[in-house]
């Protein structure tokens, strides 16, 4: 299996949907991907930035599940990134109520030297500059790199935006912000736009409407899950992308072909994060539960039809 590296914040949140508030909870892009991605027991690395306000057990709960944590530094008189928000009643539209960035604002990111010839590289959603930084302390170039990115650094640090999207060979991002990045509404022009800057392949995340993968003219199209309660979709696209970037870990393949078997995983294992508040779904979540969940996937998107 390939190793796999994992750039993002390791977070306090504290959320509000229409369901209940939470108070401090773990939180954070990185823990969301760790967390799914160890659910192919795959060779994974985090690298991160804590304060000391952080508790050890919550840095335990990737290090027991075989995410390595040597990456993560502890800036001991420092405050770990805070974020709060409310969600709207539709659950898909939110309020940022608080964003604390404390250890984060000075976060240069530290690659492990076992880990500086990993195969595959997952920029989570940070500063560009950052996730820049990471891919040029790689040894060797990574078979892939995905990034993930958001309107925020569409708005402050576009430049180099473009310039870390030039860089990777997969790009993760929604709806919303695939028309902002290139002024285009139909999200077939703009993942060709896309293309053109630099990434191979293009995957829009589109929330409860699933997730489209485009390859120069392909295009796959995998629905989500029809949920009877949807509680808290923080970490949703997070744990997507954890299950996309390890199932392609786990198999050494990055075929377009089997880039639409780890679009299923991600959106599977997605499904589950969003049924509890924060990480709680995901810590407790058991590999016969997920294998019970893709066979709702296949019988959900499977079918024959005879043509006449």
């Amino acid at each position: 299996m390939s190793k796999l590296v994992i750039v993002g914040t390791v977070a306090f949140d504290a959320i509000e949907t229409p369901f209940g508030k939470t108070d401090k909870i773990l939180g954070g892009a990185a823990t969301f991907i760790g967390l799914a991605a160890s659910q192919f027991n795959v060779d994974s690395a985090v690298v991160s930035i804590v304060g000391g306000d952080f508790p050890q057990e919550y840095l335990d709960l990737l290090s027991d599940r075989g995410v390595d944590i040597t990456g993560v530094e502890i800036v001991k008189e420092g405050k770990t990134f805070f974020w709060s928000g409310k969600y709207h009643n539709d659950m898909n539209s939110r309020d940022t109520l608080v964003t604390e960035l404390n250890v984060l604002a000075d976060f240069n990111p530290k690659v492990p030297e076992a880990y500086k010839d990993a195969e595959i590289v997952m920029l989570g959603n940070l500063h560009p500059s950052v996730q820049m930084s990471v891919l040029k302390q790689m040894s060797n170039k990574p078979k892939l790199a995905i990034l993930d990115t958001m309107n925020f650094w569409m708005d402050i640090a576009l430049p180099e935006l473009k310039e870390v999207i030039a860089k990777v060979d997969v790009i993760t991002i929604n709806d919303e912000e695939a028309r902002q990045l290139t002024g285009e509404y139909s999200l077939v022009v703009a993942a060709r736009k896309i293309h053109d800057m630099g990434p191979k392949y293009v995957v829009i995340k589109k929330g409860e409407h699933g997730a489209l993968l485009f390859h120069d003219d392909s295009v796959f199209y995998a629905p989500a899950l029809p949920l009877e309660e949807v509680f808290d979709p923080t970490g949703a696209g997070d744990t997507f992308a954890g299950g996309f970037a390890g199932y392609l870990a786990k198999t050494e393949d990055v075929s377009f072909e089997n880039m639409k078997n780890a679009v299923i995983y991600g959106s599977t294992l997605a499904s589950f994060c969003v049924e509890k508040f924060g990480t709680e779904r995901m810590i407790d979540l058991k590999h016969n539960e997920v294998h019970r969940r893709l066979k709702q996937f296949k019988d959900l998107t499977q079918f024959e039809i005879e043509l006449t």
